[in-house]
Protein backbone atom coordinates (compact mmCIF):
# COMPACT_ATOMS: atom_id res chain seq x y z
CA UNK A 1 0.00 0.00 0.00
CA UNK A 2 1.20 3.49 -0.89
CA UNK A 3 0.47 6.54 1.26
CA UNK A 4 0.96 9.95 -0.35
CA UNK A 5 1.19 12.68 2.29
CA UNK A 6 0.44 16.27 1.33
CA UNK A 7 0.41 19.41 3.47
CA UNK A 8 -1.97 22.09 2.23
CA UNK A 9 -2.58 25.73 3.08
CA UNK A 10 -4.42 28.23 0.87
CA UNK A 11 -3.63 26.16 -2.18
CA UNK A 12 -6.89 26.44 -4.13
CA UNK A 13 -5.12 27.72 -7.29
CA UNK A 14 -3.02 24.65 -7.92
CA UNK A 15 -4.03 21.75 -5.68
CA UNK A 16 -6.54 20.10 -8.02
CA UNK A 17 -3.96 19.68 -10.80
CA UNK A 18 -1.50 18.13 -8.37
CA UNK A 19 -4.05 15.76 -6.86
CA UNK A 20 -5.14 14.62 -10.31
CA UNK A 21 -1.54 13.87 -11.26
CA UNK A 22 -1.17 11.76 -8.10
CA UNK A 23 -4.46 9.84 -8.34
CA UNK A 24 -3.63 8.84 -11.91
CA UNK A 25 -0.60 6.91 -10.62
CA UNK A 26 -1.76 5.20 -7.42
CA UNK A 27 -3.96 2.13 -7.08
CA UNK A 28 -7.45 1.62 -5.67
CA UNK A 29 -6.06 0.42 -2.33
CA UNK A 30 -3.66 3.34 -1.89
CA UNK A 31 -4.33 6.63 -0.11
CA UNK A 32 -3.70 10.35 -0.48
CA UNK A 33 -3.65 12.09 2.90
CA UNK A 34 -4.13 15.87 2.78
CA UNK A 35 -3.52 17.72 6.04
CA UNK A 36 -5.00 21.20 5.69
CA UNK A 37 -3.58 23.78 8.07
CA UNK A 38 -6.65 25.99 8.38
CA UNK A 39 -6.88 27.36 4.85
CA UNK A 40 -8.96 30.50 4.52
CA UNK A 41 -9.60 30.00 0.81
CA UNK A 42 -11.45 27.18 -0.97
CA UNK A 43 -8.69 24.57 -0.64
CA UNK A 44 -10.75 22.16 1.47
CA UNK A 45 -13.77 22.52 -0.84
CA UNK A 46 -11.62 21.79 -3.89
CA UNK A 47 -10.19 18.65 -2.25
CA UNK A 48 -13.62 17.41 -1.17
CA UNK A 49 -15.09 18.21 -4.57
CA UNK A 50 -12.76 15.77 -6.33
CA UNK A 51 -14.84 13.03 -4.76
CA UNK A 52 -12.29 10.22 -4.67
CA UNK A 53 -12.47 7.74 -1.79
CA UNK A 54 -8.69 7.45 -1.74
CA UNK A 55 -8.40 11.04 -0.49
CA UNK A 56 -8.40 11.55 3.27
CA UNK A 57 -8.72 15.22 4.25
CA UNK A 58 -7.49 15.98 7.77
CA UNK A 59 -7.61 19.05 9.95
CA UNK A 60 -4.04 20.22 10.41
CA UNK A 61 -2.42 21.51 13.60
CA UNK A 62 -2.93 25.15 12.50
CA UNK A 63 0.50 26.19 13.75
CA UNK A 64 1.54 27.88 10.49
CA UNK A 65 4.30 25.30 10.23
CA UNK A 66 4.75 23.09 7.16
CA UNK A 67 6.82 20.76 9.31
CA UNK A 68 4.04 20.23 11.85
CA UNK A 69 1.46 19.94 9.09
CA UNK A 70 3.45 17.25 7.29
CA UNK A 71 3.98 15.40 10.56
CA UNK A 72 0.22 15.34 11.07
CA UNK A 73 -0.28 13.77 7.64
CA UNK A 74 2.52 11.26 8.20
CA UNK A 75 1.09 10.14 11.54
CA UNK A 76 -2.03 8.99 9.68
CA UNK A 77 -0.21 7.13 6.91
CA UNK A 78 -1.03 3.41 6.78
CA UNK A 79 1.04 2.37 3.79
CA UNK A 80 4.26 0.43 3.63
CA UNK A 81 5.60 3.04 1.19
CA UNK A 82 5.32 6.79 1.69
CA UNK A 83 5.56 9.63 -0.84
CA UNK A 84 5.71 13.31 0.12
CA UNK A 85 3.86 15.84 -2.00
CA UNK A 86 3.59 19.60 -2.14
CA UNK A 87 0.22 21.10 -2.98
CA UNK A 88 1.31 23.10 -6.00
CA UNK A 89 3.54 20.83 -8.09
CA UNK A 90 2.64 18.28 -10.78
CA UNK A 91 3.86 14.69 -10.74
CA UNK A 92 5.23 13.56 -14.08
CA UNK A 93 3.97 10.24 -15.49
CA UNK A 94 5.98 7.33 -14.16
CA UNK A 95 6.97 8.95 -10.87
CA UNK A 96 5.38 6.30 -8.67
CA UNK A 97 6.48 3.29 -10.73
CA UNK A 98 10.06 4.57 -10.99
CA UNK A 99 10.35 5.25 -7.26
CA UNK A 100 8.81 1.91 -6.38
CA UNK A 101 11.42 0.07 -8.46
CA UNK A 102 14.17 1.83 -6.52
CA UNK A 103 12.49 1.18 -3.18
CA UNK A 104 12.94 -2.52 -3.81
CA UNK A 105 16.67 -1.86 -3.35
CA UNK A 106 16.87 1.02 -0.87
CA UNK A 107 14.76 2.62 1.85
CA UNK A 108 14.65 6.19 0.58
CA UNK A 109 14.83 7.60 -2.92
CA UNK A 110 15.24 11.23 -4.00
CA UNK A 111 14.58 12.17 -7.62
CA UNK A 112 15.48 15.19 -9.69
CA UNK A 113 12.80 17.70 -10.76
CA UNK A 114 12.28 20.31 -13.41
CA UNK A 115 11.58 23.85 -12.22
CA UNK A 116 8.65 25.80 -13.61
CA UNK A 117 6.81 29.08 -13.12
CA UNK A 118 3.20 29.48 -12.02
CA UNK A 119 1.97 28.56 -15.52
CA UNK A 120 4.10 25.40 -15.53
CA UNK A 121 6.48 26.78 -18.13
CA UNK A 122 9.86 25.20 -17.44
CA UNK A 123 12.48 27.66 -16.18
CA UNK A 124 15.26 25.22 -15.24
CA UNK A 125 15.65 21.68 -16.54
CA UNK A 126 17.21 20.27 -13.38
CA UNK A 127 16.75 21.03 -9.69
CA UNK A 128 19.89 19.02 -9.01
CA UNK A 129 21.99 21.27 -11.26
CA UNK A 130 20.43 24.48 -9.99
CA UNK A 131 20.75 23.54 -6.34
CA UNK A 132 24.06 21.66 -6.45
CA UNK A 133 22.50 18.41 -5.23
CA UNK A 134 24.79 15.44 -4.86
CA UNK A 135 24.86 12.21 -2.81
CA UNK A 136 26.76 11.75 0.43
CA UNK A 137 25.56 11.68 4.04
CA UNK A 138 27.99 14.26 5.41
CA UNK A 139 27.61 16.53 2.40
CA UNK A 140 23.83 16.62 2.77
CA UNK A 141 23.98 17.07 6.53
CA UNK A 142 26.73 19.67 6.79
CA UNK A 143 27.18 21.36 3.41
CA UNK A 144 24.02 21.45 1.27
CA UNK A 145 20.77 19.70 2.02
CA UNK A 146 19.47 17.81 -0.98
CA UNK A 147 16.52 16.10 0.65
CA UNK A 148 13.73 18.01 -1.10
CA UNK A 149 10.48 16.56 0.20
CA UNK A 150 8.44 16.71 -2.99
CA UNK A 151 11.05 14.48 -4.63
CA UNK A 152 11.26 11.90 -1.81
CA UNK A 153 9.72 8.47 -1.24
CA UNK A 154 10.63 6.03 1.52
CA UNK A 155 9.71 2.81 3.26
CA UNK A 156 7.62 2.33 6.36
CA UNK A 157 10.63 1.67 8.52
CA UNK A 158 12.07 5.09 7.66
CA UNK A 159 8.78 6.68 8.68
CA UNK A 160 8.69 4.73 11.94
CA UNK A 161 12.26 5.77 12.73
CA UNK A 162 11.56 9.46 11.94
CA UNK A 163 8.37 9.83 14.00
CA UNK A 164 7.76 11.67 16.18
CA UNK A 165 9.74 14.64 14.94
CA UNK A 166 12.09 15.96 17.66
CA UNK A 167 11.31 19.42 19.06
CA UNK A 168 12.91 22.11 16.94
CA UNK A 169 13.02 20.05 13.74
CA UNK A 170 13.85 22.68 11.07
CA UNK A 171 12.02 21.00 8.17
CA UNK A 172 10.30 17.63 7.78
CA UNK A 173 12.27 16.59 4.70
CA UNK A 174 15.66 17.47 6.17
CA UNK A 175 14.92 15.31 9.19
CA UNK A 176 13.47 12.35 7.28
CA UNK A 177 16.28 12.38 4.74
CA UNK A 178 18.97 12.37 7.40
CA UNK A 179 17.23 9.64 9.40
CA UNK A 180 17.08 7.51 6.27
CA UNK A 181 20.70 8.22 5.37
CA UNK A 182 22.22 7.38 8.74
CA UNK A 183 19.96 4.50 9.70
CA UNK A 184 19.28 2.82 6.35
CA UNK A 185 20.32 4.37 3.03
CA UNK A 186 19.36 6.99 0.46
CA UNK A 187 19.64 6.80 -3.32
CA UNK A 188 19.66 9.98 -5.44
CA UNK A 189 18.38 9.14 -8.93
CA UNK A 190 18.68 11.27 -12.09
CA UNK A 191 15.06 10.90 -13.22
CA UNK A 192 13.12 14.19 -13.28
CA UNK A 193 9.83 13.04 -11.86
CA UNK A 194 8.25 16.27 -10.60
CA UNK A 195 7.46 19.63 -12.14
CA UNK A 196 8.26 21.92 -9.22
CA UNK A 197 6.10 25.02 -9.51
CA UNK A 198 7.75 28.23 -8.24
CA UNK A 199 5.07 30.88 -7.94
CA UNK A 200 6.37 33.32 -5.35
CA UNK A 201 4.47 31.91 -2.37
CA UNK A 202 6.25 28.58 -1.91
CA UNK A 203 7.06 27.67 1.69
CA UNK A 204 10.59 26.65 0.69
CA UNK A 205 13.11 27.24 -2.10
CA UNK A 206 12.94 29.97 -4.73
CA UNK A 207 13.09 30.10 -8.50
CA UNK A 208 16.61 31.50 -8.21
CA UNK A 209 17.78 28.37 -6.44
CA UNK A 210 18.42 30.02 -3.09
CA UNK A 211 16.79 29.02 0.19
CA UNK A 212 16.14 32.53 1.47
CA UNK A 213 17.63 31.74 4.89
CA UNK A 214 20.61 33.61 6.34
CA UNK A 215 23.93 31.84 6.82
CA UNK A 216 23.41 31.86 10.59
CA UNK A 217 19.97 30.27 10.20
CA UNK A 218 21.33 27.58 7.91
CA UNK A 219 24.15 26.79 10.31
CA UNK A 220 21.59 26.60 13.09
CA UNK A 221 19.55 24.08 11.08
CA UNK A 222 22.62 21.89 10.62
CA UNK A 223 23.59 21.97 14.26
CA UNK A 224 20.02 21.17 15.28
CA UNK A 225 19.85 18.16 12.94
CA UNK A 226 23.24 16.85 14.07
CA UNK A 227 22.18 17.12 17.70
CA UNK A 228 18.87 15.39 17.01
CA UNK A 229 20.58 12.54 15.15
CA UNK A 230 23.12 12.03 17.93
CA UNK A 231 20.42 11.99 20.57
CA UNK A 232 18.12 9.62 18.65
CA UNK A 233 20.61 7.07 17.37
CA UNK A 234 23.96 7.38 19.11
CA UNK A 235 23.35 8.57 22.65
CA UNK A 236 20.67 6.13 23.74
Amino acid sequence: MISVCMASYNGERFIRRQIESILAQIGPGDELIVSDDGSTDATAAVVKGIGDARIKLLKGPCLKSPTANFENALRHARGGYVFLSDQDDVWKPGKVSTCMRWLERCDCVVSDAEMADARLEVTHESYYALHGTRPGRLYNTLVRNGYMGCCMAFTRRVLDAALPFPPGTPMHDIWIGNVAAYKYGVRFIPDRLVTYRCHGANSSFTAAGKSGYTLARKLGFRLTVVGQLLKKFLLK
